[in-house]
């Protein structure tokens, strides 16, 4: 994890996100690799209510949070990075605003949940950057979009081009 979240710019953040991040990271120890970069690096932050930020450099978005990011993908200044944050995230999806995923899966099952491409996430295709497994079984995988959707076919016509 701290070899992602070196790379952050910034954190874009949903609010219920936010306020659990903002509960603990400026509160670790001072050597923490995580919490060392997510203190000194901008935080923004989605949300339909005006908000008091505590932790240090957290801007709110404004209503139009797509036309916002856009502006913030603009700019220099390393990853913008999402954690969490699954309303968020489909806003960024219907709009075309995620250039690359990382997915950490863990090898657990707690039943139903938030999807994360839900309705309205335009089809794209993904390309497999990276892959890792840690020594407890948890999955981290990098995917980066190439492009528009290419779907293939498959049946007893085409079992030779698959051989």
């Amino acid at each position: 994890m701290v070899g992602l979240v070196e790379h952050a710019g910034a954190l874009l953040l949903g609010r219920k996100t936010y306020d659990i991040f903002a509960a603990s990271w400026p509160f670790m120890p001072e050597n923490d690799p995580i919490a060392v970069v997510y203190n000194q690096i901008p935080k923004y932050v989605a949300s339909r209510s005006p908000l008091t930020f505590s932790w240090s450099d957290s801007h709110q978005l404004g209503d139009d949070v797509a036309g916002d990011v856009a502006k913030l993908k603009e700019q220099d200044g390393g990853e913008i990075q999402v954690t969490g944050s699954s309303e968020l995230i489909q806003t960024l999806l219907r709009n075309d605003l995620v250039d690359e995923f990382h997915l950490t899966v863990f090898p657990s099952i707690v039943g139903s949940g938030k999807r994360l491409f839900g309705d309205g996430a335009i089809p794209r295709g993904l390309s497999l950057k990276s892959a890792d497994t840690t020594a407890q079984g948890v999955s981290i995988q990098i995917y980066e979009r190439t492009g528009d959707l290419k779907t293939g076919e498959f049946g007893p016509e085409l079992e030779n081009a698959y051989r």
